[in-house]
């Protein structure tokens, strides 16, 4: 189990990186469309948003890598990925070249959500495989809380403060590649490759314990040898785990969590809280994003994953309610923030928790990468196209009416865990295709 750990941890790293990257641009938003003296549509439909649509490229195509070189190859290609990202970003001289290594970055971003939560699930145990590949969620909340800090320092080193705020990511992502090359590549996908006695070599160094020749049996049946190569996902037999990862993506968007995250301070100071009060509240989003997902971590393999999921489902529904009722009444003071946090903590240990786990084990393994880049894709289009919105809705049809339209969307929610949602606790990812696919 040690060993499982310890490379599960390395591929979950490539979360890491992702929330690191995806906030280290905040630092250096204003200094860079001041340097390049650009409009604001083109600073924030380029420089700021090229390293979102790569992002949504790399989660559209990040199966075919997945998938044809395997797992571990495609995570050291990600690595390498956010190394040339952060090092030629942090060098540019103009906007197109900076647009351009940020575009590189997200794509390593896309794919990471697909390679890194299906190795973890092809190698973890049943009835730990939820906290292994949850780990990838909370490294992805570290690394976001991390640039927040590497911002704040490096905020006075010099008049290239910024290119000090990009380019320190090579470092994470230096280290990252390197300790990649020491995880064996997952034993289901040799198996898929017809490589038998390298898939037996890897299942003997995870559980040098068990019958090697059951396990193998177990797993090409659950790969049916190879008389699935032509399948796709949208075959009609696979409507119901497509299904399922295409709602869990779509309400996870529509919960608002990456339209608040992405305007914290706008919707505090919406509230009525001052600049400074504003910035401490989305401070405080953070540490309670991470110390709840952290309780998502532990306890998605002991309450199991509907469980977590209906927690989530209310706290979202309450939250949001209260939020809305005090955008509506206009209501002052602290009642938002507290609001707000607590909409985060139901993420955090509902949605935020679940999502890559569900979506990584629903599919048949010769078709996991290609579900897990489905649902992927899902979440990032709706990330790009939600928040994007939040401005003019909040400017037509006010923040109250933004927020009870998200309160609504969790309600589905909660009808979706309780009549759609199989728990997925415990079983192997073979038992599961036998019943999901029933």
């Amino acid at each position: 189990m040690n060993k499982i750990l310890l490379w599960s941890v390395t591929a979950a790293l490539a979360g890491f990186l992702f929330g690191f990257d995806t906030v280290v641009i905040s630092g250096a938003d204003t200094k860079l469309q001041e340097l390049w003296h650009t409009s604001d549509v083109f600073h924030g439909s380029v420089v700021m948003a090229m390293a979102l649509w790569g992002t949504v490229i790399g989660a559209i195509f990040g199966a075919i890598p997945t998938n044809q070189l395997g797992r571990k190859k495609t995570l050291v290609w990600i690595g390498i990925l956010f190394l040339v990202s952060a090092i030629g970003s942090s060098f540019a001289n103009d906007p197109w070249t900076f647009a351009f290594f940020r575009f590189l970055g997200g794509l390593g971003i896309g794919a990471s959500t697909i390679a890194a939560p299906a190795y973890v699930s092809e190698i973890a145990p049943a009835k730990g495989r939820g906290r292994l590949v949850s780990l990838y969620q909370f490294n992805i909340v570290l690394g976001i809380l991390m640039a927040f800090l590497s911002n704040y320092l490096l905020r006075d080193a010099g008049e290239n403060a910024w290119r000090w705020m990009i380019g320190i990511m090579a470092f994470p992502a230096f280290f990252y590649t390197i300790v990649v090359f020491t995880i064996p590549e997952s034993p289901r996908w040799l198996l898929s490759k017809s490589k038998i006695n390298e898939a037996k070599t890897v299942l003997e160094k995870i559980n040098p314990d068990a019958k090697i020749e059951d396990l193998l049996q177990e797993m090409h049946l659950g790969n049916n040898g190879n008389d699935k190569k032509g399948e796709t996902i949208f075959l009609k037999k696979y409507r119901f785990p497509l299904l399922l990862a295409f709602l869990i993506a779509v309400f996870n968007q529509f919960s608002g969590i990456n339209a608040f995250l992405y305007y914290a301070p706008r919707i505090f100071a919406e509230a009525g809280l001052g600049e400074s009060a504003a910035l401490m509240s989305s401070v405080g989003i953070g540490i309670t994003n991470l110390v709840f997902t952290l309780f998502g971590v532990f306890l998605i393999d002991v309450l199991g994953r509907k469980i977590l999921m209906y927690i989530g489902s209310i706290g979202y529904i309450i939250s949001l309610a209260l939020v809305a009722a005090a955008f509506f009444f206009k209501w002052q003071g602290m009642q938002v923030p507290i609001f707000l946090f607590l909409f985060i903590a139901s993420h955090a240990i509902g949605q935020g928790a679940v999502i890559w786990v569900f979506i990584s084990e629903i599919f048949p393994n010769h078709l996991r990468a290609s579900g897990q880049a489905f649902g992927s894709s899902t979440h990032w289009v709706l990330a790009a196209i939600i928040p994007s919105m939040i401005p003019f809705l909040f400017s037509t049809i006010g923040a109250a009416a933004v927020f009870l339209i998200f309160a609504l969307m969790m309600v589905l929610q909660l009808f979706f865990v309780i009549f759609m949602m199989p728990e997925t606790k415990g079983k192997t990812l073979e038992e599961l295709q036998e019943t999901i696919m029933k």
